[in-house]
């Protein structure tokens, strides 16, 4: 938890300063990889959600928040551009896409695979075969 605790020896100024860059810093992350869970290394539902993006084949960039000297300021500006407080905090092509409960929501339903192809974090797969007519 360094990060997060780092954060309460800077001075008022330093962390205004952290703040300034976050917000543009965690957009451009987003934009620079297909999937991005902004995370805590701690947190069972973040390890969750990244074990499907695993499972599934996913390539995912993965921000912990705690480990992370400005994970502070980048939980802050992720609160303040999405609404969502909670970890994790996941983007796939660049879209918000919510936490936990969305996310598995959505592998549950068939709806998660067809994302992450859109997103390019993985193939495609390949069509079946088609069976030949009987005759």
């Amino acid at each position: 938890m360094r990060g997060w605790l780092s954060s309460f020896r800077l001075s008022a100024e330093e962390r205004r300063a952290r703040q300034e860059v976050a917000l543009p810093k965690t957009k451009d992350t987003v934009a620079s990889f297909p999937i991005v869970v902004f995370s805590h290394s701690y947190c069972p539902l973040c390890r969750r959600v990244k074990q499907v993006l695993t499972e599934q084949g996913a390539t995912f960039k993965a921000i912990e928040l705690d480990e992370e000297s400005d994970g502070s300021a980048i939980h802050s500006a992720l609160m303040k551009w999405t609404g969502q407080a909670a970890c994790p905090n996941v983007f796939i092509g660049g879209k918000h896409v919510g936490g936990y409960n969305v996310v598995m929501s959505r592998h549950r339903e068939g709806k998660l695979v067809p994302l992450l192809v859109e997103a390019g974090a993985i193939a495609a797969a390949a069509p079946a075969p088609a069976s030949a007519p009987a005759d």
